[in-house]
């Protein structure tokens, strides 16, 4: 083979290999901007629903407190309530009228 023939078919080849690097490096380069736009949008999303999550962790912590109230007083009303039962049944014996008792 001819040395002239050989530069000419490897410079053919080096320069199909150069188009086809610049061709892929633009398609990796509009990949890579898709791909940080998505990483943007994405972490807005996730930015968003962080702070959804945390106003419903308030929310909880909110309701939390409510239920803890409600469970002590509803225990203190349970300790309270022979007494008050009590209470009301010696006053509504006493306002009853006596009945004799006949030997």
């Amino acid at each position: 083979m001819d040395v002239e023939a050989e530069i000419r078919d490897l410079k053919r080849r080096v320069s199909e290999l150069e188009g086809s690097f610049g061709f892929l490096t633009e398609q990796v380069k509009s990949v890579h901007k898709d791909l940080l736009a998505f990483q943007a949008i994405t972490k807005q999303g996730f930015d968003r629903v962080n702070g959804r999550l945390d106003r419903i962790d308030g929310r909880l912590d909110g309701l939390d407190g409510r239920v803890d109230r409600l469970e002590k007083d509803v225990r203190t009303l349970r300790e309270d309530m022979p007494g008050i039962v009590g209470s009301a049944m010696r006053d509504v014996l006493s306002e009853r009228p006596r009945k004799s008792r006949k030997p």
